[in-house]
Order: structure tokens, then C-alpha cells, then sequence
């Protein structure tokens, strides 16, 4: 599974960039490691939303995902550029790069796709370990709303470059409070001709209330600076979609 919410990344990852439902506005990023510096790395960089962007505009960032088809996209469409890019084929929980960075971020909820608690501190703790000395990691997470049962099976279409019809849809999903998880089943069909291929894949996201989050960051030994709403507000504790900024504890471990 890959780190970066690529709900196109069906049977074939560049038959289904029609589908893709999701590309994170690379603004709020490039002023982001404009005010914390350089060196940059973006957690589930993907294919390269919105790695790409800020490159192009000469910030030194690097990307990181679990997808090594998804990272072989991203290499491809930087070199239709002549784009300079480095990328690394890792897990966010097993995170070893070797060097230390300025700002650490992830484009969106992309740590709700980490399966539990004990994944997302390892994550935590790799992310404190590459963080340089007064460095800022930016940690989007959210509360996903349940499906509305009328949209369960309603499919969206497209057509891929060699014409065959993509449709992609969600099946099924179910939802459990207390351990804090949703998984939906999402059906991706291509159809061509007499050909048709249908792929049923899991969707899963884990989610935390503001508080569960803060004691996984404390005991991984990062303490957070700022923590505000999807637009940039100073968050409630009820909202449902966080931004943490985070850094390290200098009274902490990790």
C-alpha cells in the first residue's frame, strides 16, 4: 500500500491518473519549508504531488514512499521535465535516510493511513530522528465522515489515453469507534473491448482525537507548536481536521 492517497493506483497506476481524485495544492508547502529551510522531505510523496511543484520552483525537498511504482511515476515525470529529483523507496515507520532536515511534511492526511497506534509512533519516532536541530515536521491528520449509504456503488468513469473505460467506485465500508477505523472496499474496473479487468482493493484509515495524538508525539519525543485547522485557524478540540507542527522535545527522548 502506498503512503500517498492515490485512489488511482488500481490495476495499472498510469491507466487509472484519470481517476485521481486528489492532488494537494503545493502553496501552503513551498511556504512552509520557505519559513522552516531547507533541507525538505515529504512523507508519501506518491508520484509527486506536490514534490514536483516545489522543485520546479528550487526548493531543496526530497520525497519518501512505501510505493515503488508510485515512486517510479514521480522519477518518470521529472525527467519529461529534465526536473532533478531524489526520491527514497521506504516506510514512514522504518524511516532511514541517513541525513537530517529542516522540515518534514506529509501533503494532506496521509498518517491516517498508518494501520495503528503503535505503527504511527514508530512513524513519529523516525520523524523526530530526522528532524535537524530547531527543525518543524508538518503532521496533517483527520476524522474521516462515514460514506453516505447512497453513494456505496456509484461510480466515477474516465478514458485512458489508449481509450479504454476506467470506473472506479466504493463498495462497501465499515466503521469501528473504538478502534478508531474505517475501511472502505474500493472496486476499480477497465474495460476495453471484450477485455474487462475488475480489482477490489481495502481502503483502511486509522484516526485520532486531537489528545491521542498529542501523547503519541510526546512519547516520541516531539512536542507540538502550533496546531490549527484545515484553513489555517487555531483548531478546537473537536475539529476534524488537524495540522500539527511539531518539534523536538529538548527535555524528551526519543
Amino acid at each position: 500500500m502506498a503512503d500517498a492517497a492515490d485512489f488511482y493506483t488500481g490495476i495499472v497506476a498510469e491507466s487509472y491518473a484519470p481517476l485521481k481524485s486528489f492532488s494537494p495544492e503545493p502553496d501552503p508547502y513551498a511556504a512552509f519549508v520557505r519559513e522552516t529551510g531547507g533541507p525538505a522531505l515529504e512523507l508519501g510523496c506518491g508520484d509527486g504531488d506536490p514534490l514536483l511543484a516545489l522543485r520546479r520552483q528550487g526548493l531543496d525537498v526530497e520525497g519518501v514512499d512505501s510505493s515503488a511504482d508510485m515512486l517510479e511515476r514521480c522519477r518518470a515525470r521529472a525527467a519529461e521535465e529534465g526536473l532533478p529529483v531524489t526520491v527514497h523507496h521506504q516506510r514512514m515507520e522504518r524511516l532511514s535516510l541517513g541525513r537530517r532536515y529542516r522540515a518534514v511534511f506529509l501533503a494532506g492526511p496521509t498518517f491516517n493511513l498508518l494501520p495503528d497506534d503503535d505503527t504511527a509512533l514508530a512513524a513519529l519516532r523516525r520523524v523526530r530522528e530526522h528532524l535537524a536541530d530547531g527543525g518543524t515536521a508538518l503532521v496533517p491528520i483527520h476524522i474521516p465522515a462515514s460514506t453516505p449509504a447512497d453513494q456505496l456503488g456509484v461510480a466515477r468513469t474516465a478514458t485512458a489515453a489508449d481509450g479504454a473505460q476506467l470506473r472506479f467506485s466504493m463498495v462497501a465500508e465499515e466503521r469501528d469507534e473504538a478502534a478508531r477505523t474505517q475501511t472502505a472496499v474500493l472496486r476499480y474496473e477497465r474495460h476495453q473491448g471484450d477485455d474487462s479487468t475488475v480489482v477490489d482493493r481495502a481502503w483502511a484509515l486509522h484516526w485520532y482525537l486531537r489528545s491521542d495524538f498529542e501523547k503519541l508525539a510526546a512519547a516520541a519525543g516531539l512536542v507540538p507548536v502550533s496546531v490549527t485547522d484545515a484553513d489555517g485557524r487555531a483548531a478546537d478540540d473537536d475539529t476534524d481536521y488537524l495540522v500539527f507542527r511539531l518539534q523536538a522535545d529538548p527535555h524528551g527522548t526519543s
